[in-house]
């Protein structure tokens, strides 16, 4: 199995689930790894079982995102990959959504994106090497109803991977989105006894991250959509 060429990996959106497995899997490979959330505090037992260092960030905030990566480069080395997992939602009807909350989402889920890619980028330009890694969700392709802040902070995000991979893949960065189609598996949403396997194992997304990473550069995937059986296309 050829070995990952990364070597200083930065989460932004860390904490339970998707990010935690990731975390987990590139502290396995022996990647130094920086977890950046607003709340820290909730990191403390994954920083602890993966060696990973903590950083506080609202990664809707440029200043605060630079300061984020001011702090990494300093305390870990510059990171050679950047995982964008934070998201917000604002859920309702349409006609009732509160904007300041629908700005704060979008703010969250791809404008935080945008800044993490961006300061990223400018780490990794001068190398010429370096892999940006956007999660998305079933959002970044279909809108549900009541959810219209969340799909249109995630096709941004979509359309942010998709512009940046154009732009930087031939400057050997590598930029790949994923789309979370499904609900993903947690303590307190189990599969259900009749239906095995019908959510998403978060380390089985994680073991999907890696094997992107490890694609040769003439064989980039830029967009991979995981789903369970049971989800509908």
């Amino acid at each position: 199995m050829a070995a990952i060429p990364y070597r200083t990996a930065l989460i932004v959106g860390a904490g339970p689930g998707i990010s935690a497995s990731v975390a987990r899997a590139f502290a396995a490979e022996g990647l130094k790894v920086g977890l950046a959330a607003r709340d820290t505090g909730k990191l403390a037992p994954l920083a602890e079982q993966t060696g990973a260092q903590r950083f506080q960030v609202d990664a809707a905030d440029a200043d605060a995102v630079e300061r984020l990566f001011g702090e990494v480069d300093a305390r870990l080395g510059e990171p050679d990959l950047v995982l964008y997992n934070a998201s917000a939602r604002a859920q309702g009807p349409i006609a009732e959504l509160d904007p300041a909350v629908v700005q704060r989402a979008i703010g969250v889920t791809a404008f935080g994106g945008f800044l993490v890619t961006r300061q990223a980028a400018r780490r990794m330009l001068p190398r010429g090497h370096g892999a940006i890694l956007l999660t998305g969700a079933t959002a970044s392709v279909k809108g549900f109803a009541h959810s219209a802040a969340f799909a249109m902070g995630k096709f941004a995000l979509r359309g942010l991977a998709q512009s940046t991979a154009r732009e930087l893949w031939p400057k050997g960065i590598h930029v790949a989105h994923f789309v979370i189609d499904g609900a993903v598996r947690s303590a307190t949403r189990p599969d259900p006894d009749d239906r095995p396997d019908s959510t998403l194992d978060p380390d089985a997304i994680a073991a999907a991250y890696l094997d992107v990473l490890r694609q040769p550069r003439s064989a980039w995937a830029l967009e991979v959509e995981l789903r369970p059986w049971a989800e509908r296309f």
